[in-house]
């Protein structure tokens, strides 16, 4: 049996921006929150960053059930490995994971891409596309408006950066995206890993940030 997947493997980069980058004290993640079908908006607030862990997230981009699909598994799986052994899971062992349900699915493919990333004993982050090929990273960016993510985050990326100027970063990034990517808009998700744990910047936070980078 034939199956041509090229139509829907092909909108994997299409219609949002996602961003993951490694900071000196911490890991920074930034999306857009447009959901889009083809030509159509189809959510203004759609949630593409999750929180798998206190030290663990992970951002989405592709298609949306396939996604949270993903999300389900990983989760129970994070979850029964914490409660059995009553440690945190790896950073690494959870983008491993997040791997293997990629691979076991590779003749039905789920089309969608994420990065995840986290701090255990140093802060790292990785990229897994839909056939579970999995590459560690500093920074990454997917989506339809990563291209233009990119072009923001290698002129101005350091490895030795803070938290606080990775945020700054990221977000002008996404925002680069919205204003050049169609797919890309409406608001933007931060999330934040660091030696206290996960947490998402506020309304507040937000606002001040464009005011920031204006």
């Amino acid at each position: 049996m034939n199956i041509d997947f090229s139509k829907n493997v092909a909108k994997i980069y299409h219609g949002t921006t996602t961003v993951g980058l490694v900071c000196l004290d911490g890991v920074v993640f930034a999306t857009d929150t447009r959901v889009t079908a083809d030509g159509y908006v189809a959510h203004k607030k759609g949630k593409k960053l999750y929180r798998l862990s206190n030290h663990l997230a992970m951002t989405i981009a592709g298609t949306v059930a396939d996604a949270q699909n993903v999300i389900d598994i990983l989760l129970f799986y994070i979850r029964r490995y914490e409660l059995e052994r009553q440690t945190k899971i790896p950073v690494k062992a959870a983008a491993t994971l997040a791997s293997n349900i990629f691979i076991s699915s590779r003749l039905f493919p789920y089309i969608t891409q994420v990065i995840i990333g986290g701090v255990d004993t140093s802060p790292s982050l990785y990229q897994i596309d839909f056939f579970g090929s999995l590459t560690k990273e500093y920074l990454a960016s997917t989506g339809s408006g990563s291209p233009i993510a990119y072009s923001i985050l290698e002129s101005e990326y350091s490895p030795s950066m803070s938290i606080k100027d990775g945020i700054k970063l990221a977000v002008k990034a996404i925002l680069a995206a919205m204003k050049r990517d169609t797919a890309t808009g409406e608001s933007f998700d931060v999330g934040v890993i660091d030696a206290n744990g996960y947490r998402e910047l506020s309304e507040d936070e937000k606002n001040k940030l464009i005011e920031e980078l204006r």
